[in-house]
């Protein structure tokens, strides 16, 4: 459930606080206000797409900030590393005027993509764009797989047409006609007989680099080894010849000192140490074995490596024997197509006939579910002031080869009609904007009779809706309400008048700038604003009685509800 909102700096918002009530809560405002800044302020809080655009000119930066409760959301604070504090998510989504913007969960830093993912837990935002969804008919077949509850059949049927689909790409890789075949293996065996004579080997190039090294400092190395063994050994004021007279004269001095007896003990150890040393330049010095054929041998290798890394765009040899197994694989995989396509194409039907069996299955659930969500859709536009309406869920096969798609075998259509005596048709040749709003709602109600997601948030579902239709609608909503928190942007006085809180968004202007208010009324508040909403700007003792009566039919008809 969504407690507050938080807003700073979001377009004509300078700043905005709204807690928010269980049940119905209603946004009015004349026109232009600013109510739809609420939703595009709940849109950002819950990791929906937003733009520098929606920082108020002159800020420096935007903010929202929710409060929700935490339940149902424990899954995702564990994933994340966020802890609840008191059962309570604190959500915050900051966008600069230069498009960057930041994100936390109870101050713990999170992306977008994991704030997305929060608020598919938390809220449901039903915008404008919803109806144009409707209309869509690619969409519909998502809508009712939502409503089927099929999520095995679904599932299963997805692994089969995988399968199917890897299968198929198997043979079209390995399908060349015999010129472009023949062309390829050319090709092939050509680099795979040029890498080969290359005998190459891991991490040879960083040893031939090291040693190349090593052969153009060579006279450089020796003098330097020679000097060191000389200066740590082999001259007569040599290192260990100094350190050895000290001792002498520190054996005679320890007879006067016995305080001497530690730097003795040292200088034995460190002549140990500067022989042990000695010993290893040494032995570097006599292993140092230059020859300019070598180095020749060397280089020339390294050459021909780099030439291969050049031609065949790699960084090293690692990528020059990467590529040659490659080309090996597909130099026999073409040599070797013919009975690769034979056991593809036979394990082509085997596929083929998993994913017609599983979507079969799925056909089933979609028949079943649309029988019933037509029957259950039907009743809700009933109760919306629609009682002639007939809802039609057409599921039929798909044509073509193979029979089946990404989503299985069927196309799946809504059909209605609005009226008793025609014939049902595509929704968006036979419903008015009116209807379209009503049908909207009735699918919406249906599919969130088992929504986990507490809130439902409605950016002008009453499009189109007057009269005794938007009586209808508004005591949907506040039996919508009963199950979950439902927020919801309304211009009608029917709508309103069903709310359980109800917030007045105002504008106005001070010293040549637009601000923009959000306040939640009290019982003579609605009354005065119902009474705007029934009689405009002519607000008189009879639209105020008539909003006062407005209200308390409204209570009424919420008791039968509980």
């Amino acid at each position: 459930m969504l407690k507050s909102l938080h807003i700073e700096n979001i377009a004509v918002v300078e700043r905005a606080d709204v807690e928010f009530r269980e049940g119905l809560n209603v946004l009015t405002g004349e026109t232009g206000a600013g109510k739809s800044i609420i939703i595009d302020a709940l849109y950002a809080v819950t990791g929906g797409r937003t733009s520098r655009e929606l920082v108020r000119t002159g800020a420096d930066k935007c903010l929202a900030a929710a409060v929700f409760d935490a339940a149902g959301t424990e899954d995702w604070c564990a994933e994340n590393g966020v802890e609840p504090e008191e059962d309570t998510l604190i959500v915050q989504r900051s966008i600069s005027a230069d498009g960057r913007g930041s994100c936390r969960v109870n101050g713990v830093p999170v992306t977008v993509a994991q704030l997305r993912q929060l608020g598919g837990y938390l809220v449901d935002i039903h915008g404008q764009n919803d109806g144009r969804q409707l209309l869509d008919e690619s969409r519909h077949i998502d809508y009712l797989d939502a409503f089927s509850g099929a999520e095995g059949e679904l599932s299963a049927y997805r692994a089969a047409y995988a399968a199917f689909q890897e299968n198929e790409r198997e043979i079209a890789r390995l399908s060349l006609d015999d010129d472009t075949r023949r062309r390829l293996a050319e090709s092939l065996a050509y680099r795979v007989q040029e890498l080969e004579k290359a005998s190459l080997k891991a991490g040879e190039e960083a040893e031939l680099e090291s040693r190349s090294t090593l052969l153009r400092n060579g006279e450089k190395l020796r003098e330097a080894t020679e000097g060191a063994f000389d200066a740590l050994y082999g001259d007569e004021s040599s290192a260990v010849t100094l350190a050895g007279q000290a001792r002498g004269y520190l054996a005679r001095a320890r007879g006067w000192s016995q305080d001497l007896a530690a730097a003795d003990d040292a200088i034995q150890e460190a002549v140990s140490l500067l022989e042990d040393a000695a010993e290893r330049v040494r032995d570097v010095r006599d292993g140092l074995d230059f020859s300019p054929a070598e180095f020749d041998r060397v280089e020339g290798r390294l050459a021909e490596l780099r030439r291969l890394e050049r031609k065949f765009s790699v960084v090293d040899e690692a990528g020059l024997i990467a590529l040659y197994q490659e080309s090996a694989d597909r130099l026999a995989e073409i040599e070797y197509s013919g009975e690769a396509l034979e056991g593809l194409y036979q394990k082509r039907d085997e596929l083929k006939a998993a994913c017609v069996a599983a979507a079969g299955k799925l056909t089933q659930a979609r028949v079943k579910a649309g029988k019933e969500l037509a029957k259950r859709v039907e009743q809700e536009l009933k109760e919306l002031s629609m009682p002639s309406a007939r809802f039609e869920t057409s599921v039929e096969p798909l044509s073509g080869e193979p029979g089946f798609g990404p989503k299985g075998a069927d196309s799946v259509c809504f059909r209605m009609s609005a009226n008793a005596g025609e014939k049902p048709g595509r929704i968006a040749k036979i419903a008015s904007g009116g209807e379209l709003s009503r049908i909207m709602l009735a699918l919406k109600t249906v599919f969130g009779e088992n929504d986990p997601v507490p809130t439902a948030v409605f950016d002008e579902i009453d499009t189109g809706v007057s009269g005794v239709a938007a009586s209808r609608v508004g005591e949907k909503l506040a039996r919508m309400g009963r199950r979950r928190q439902v927020l919801c942007i309304s211009h009608l006085p029917q709508i309103a008048a069903m709310a359980d809180a109800q917030y007045c968004i105002e504008k106005r202007e001070a010293k040549g700038r637009t601000y923009t208010t959000v306040e939640e009324l009290d019982g003579q508040g609605r009354a005065r604003e119902l009474a705007r909403l029934i009689g405009g700007d002519n607000i008189s003792e009879s639209t105020l009685s008539a909003a006062a009566e407005q209200l308390r039919a409204a209570e009424k008809t919420k008791e039968t509800m509980l």
